[in-house]
């Protein structure tokens, strides 16, 4: 998968349904997606923040997108505080949030592994990870197809799983000829309380960690089904 900021808890589902999770990184950015962006509530409703860029393109690979460290990116950090500050679980989360904000990293790709990471290590999954471009930079000239294949089989296995939006990518046929298992993840609904308010749902895992024990948010990511 590609590397987003503080992604949504079905990015972590997968991550807890695999052995094994590969951040894509040397792949194109895209613009206006998951990878400088994410939704958080703001006075109890949602709102989109962003990681501020030198220069992004659709034609440069996600490991090669600087971030511009301005007073932009300065607001991001300042309004989930604000934004969190009464939340139950607001000073055990801000100190993952401001371990990867306070840290400078060469490209927004480190910054939103980096995120992914910290989340994963408070809450206690434990599994490898590994960048494409440094692990599997051999494979950067083959198909789509087939990298994924090399991919799978270089880490000595035969399932790949994928969100389920991947179902109109990818075909269980194709991946059959190269002896691997397709497997998607469905997630189910998950609602939590909000200060008390009208749940809003789909946003960033800053929002269900600030919401949510991390017992309560271990329960969560078991609510899959591979299909």
């Amino acid at each position: 998968m590609q590397p987003y900021l503080f992604p949504y808890l079905g990015y972590f589902q997968l991550i807890n349904a695999v052995d094994a999770f590969v951040f894509y990184d040397d792949v194109n950015f895209i613009k206006r997606g998951w990878i400088n962006r994410n939704r958080i509530l703001v006075n109890n409703e949602d709102q989109l923040i962003s990681i501020p860029l030198i220069k992004a393109s659709q034609n440069k690979l996600i490991k090669d997108v600087q971030i511009n460290y301005g007073k932009d990116f300065d607001k991001v950090l300042k309004t989930i505080k604000t934004s969190y500050k009464k939340a139950p679980y607001y000073d055990e989360v801000i100190k993952i949030i401001e371990q990867v904000f306070l840290t400078k990293f060469e490209s927004i790709a480190e910054m939103a592994s980096a995120s992914i990471i910290a989340v994963a290590e408070y809450l206690n999954i434990s599994k490898q990870f590994y960048f494409s471009s440094e692990a599997f930079g051999e494979t950067t000239n083959s198909n789509k197809m087939d990298r994924l294949g090399s991919i799978t089989k270089s880490l000595g296995s035969s399932i790949y799983i994928n969100p389920i939006g991947g179902s109109e990518l990818y075909s269980e046929d194709e991946f059959k000829a190269k002896t691997i298992d397709l497997k998607f993840i469905e997630n189910e609904i998950v609602i939590y309380s909000q200060f008390g308010n009208e749940f809003c749902g789909s946003l960033s895992i800053i929002d269900i960690m600030m919401f949510n024990s991390v017992e309560s948010i271990k329960h969560m990511l078991e609510k899959y089904k591979l299909v």
